[in-house]
């Protein structure tokens, strides 16, 4: 039986010159994937201060974007049957930028935790849908470059995440706005809309719809082995996020001042973009993928607990070790995606379950951090539960690395 599509073919006569296009416009959106996330926790106390967010706006604030990418990823690739990935990205993108700039819309003080929780929430939506289709597109049309297509994008996802963490406080100071500061952000993604307009005109036609009750094997959610990639992006992700929002905390924890423990976590951010561009390449060329999946994952857990527990003067050796195991990390749980399906209709599908389950369920990663520092005082206990995160990891990423295909039983 035929798959049915839950992305549109590419036309056999697609041009050279076209994939290029495409391919930079797909870096282009994974260059605008993460700002969301990192630009408002680099000016939180000067928005804090001027705005007076109350606590439970602030932990709203922080985690709803993460926890909106597991709800909203499963309903993209239904989209995407129905209007066709180029034009769903095309409205993730507008909504993107919407919500970015009405994140600084200069409103009555009244309107402003209103304003920013309607904008976070866009956001946060747009980016789930966003996740999920990007590495269908790769698989459709780049199966011929699948390593560089899906380190490319993958590492724009990367340097998405320091460019908000570190332009938006020099904006912020350039401007003397915090609104700006956030609304700054909307102008990328808006570029990007107007850079993928011609390409959802060349695909605006929709896709043909999937039949209803579609055979087993056209489920993801039936397969083992998409269970076990599944696994596998959970707790990459619970270590993924919780880099992001506790290891400049861990850092001062241990003593390490503000400035150089900011230095630290850039250098860290550069790292995974350098294990995010070539982990891909390395996993396309390897006949499977346990060994690769294993060791990124115990090099993102083990500088993870040795950055808590390690020596502070092997401190750079410890954050380097995290930086390049969590990009490869990331990197390669994402390009599974592509290397155990046959077809861009299964990517999509295993795309939004996935991401779904692995982001609804590791954005805890972070919440579970605040909880044992809350709870114990210090980062102890946390440094333990990301032991065995990582060893988790390992074990999934293992599974996850055999050569076989989601379709097969």
């Amino acid at each position: 039986m035929p798959t049915p599509p839950a992305v549109q073919q590419a036309p056999a006569s697609t041009s050279r010159r076209a994939l290029v296009y495409l391919g930079v416009c797909v870096v282009l959106v994974g260059l605008n994937l993460r700002t969301v996330f990192s630009s408002f926790s680099a000016i939180l106390p000067e928005i804090t201060a001027a705005a007076g967010l109350p606590s439970w706006a602030v932990t709203v604030l922080t985690t709803a974007p993460v926890t909106l990418l597991g709800v909203f990823a499963p309903l993209a690739p239904r989209l995407a049957r129905r209007y066709g990935a180029e034009t769903v990205l095309l409205g993730a993108m507008v909504l993107l930028a919407a919500g970015l700039a009405a994140r600084g819309l200069p409103l009555p003080a009244g309107a402003t935790v209103p304003l920013l929780l309607a904008g976070t929430l866009a956001c946060g939506a747009a980016i789930a849908v966003g996740n999920v289709l990007l590495p269908s597109i790769v698989k459709r049309d780049f199966t011929h470059r699948l390593g560089l297509m899906s380190g490319l994008y993958t590492t724009a996802i990367a340097a998405s995440a320091a460019l908000g963490a570190g332009l938006t406080y020099p904006l912020f100071q350039a401007t003397g706005s915090w609104r700006a500061g956030l609304a700054g952000w909307a102008a990328p993604a808006a570029l990007v809309v107007l850079l993928l307009l011609p390409v959802a005109a060349r695909h605006r036609s929709p896709a043909p719809a999937a039949p209803a009750g579609g055979g087993g094997g056209d489920s993801p959610w039936r397969s083992p082995v998409a269970w076990q990639i599944t696994g596998f992006m959970v707790f990459q992700a619970m270590m993924s996020f919780s880099v992001f929002a506790w290891l400049a905390p861990i850092l001062r924890d241990r003593g390490v001042d503000g400035a150089t423990a900011g230095v630290i976590v850039a250098v860290s951010i550069l790292l995974q973009m350098t294990g995010s561009l070539f982990a891909p390449a390395l996993a396309v060329r390897l006949a499977d993928q346990r060994v690769l999946n294993a060791v990124v994952a115990l090099m993102a857990g083990g500088g993870f607990v040795l950055s808590i527990f390690g020596p502070l003067q092997l401190i750079w050796i410890w954050t380097g070790l995290l930086g390049l195991g969590q990009g490869a990390l990331t990197a390669v749980a994402l390009t599974m995606i592509a290397l155990r399906t046959r077809s861009a209709a299964m990517a999509v599908r295993l795309s939004g379950m996935m991401q779904g389950v692995g982001y609804g369920l590791g954005s805890s990663g972070t919440f579970l951090v605040g909880q044992l520092l809350h709870a114990t005082g210090g980062f102890a206990a946390a440094g333990v539960m990301f032991a065995v995160v990582g060893a988790l990891a390992a074990v999934f990423g293992w599974q996850a690395g055999r050569d076989r295909s989601v379709q097969e039983r």
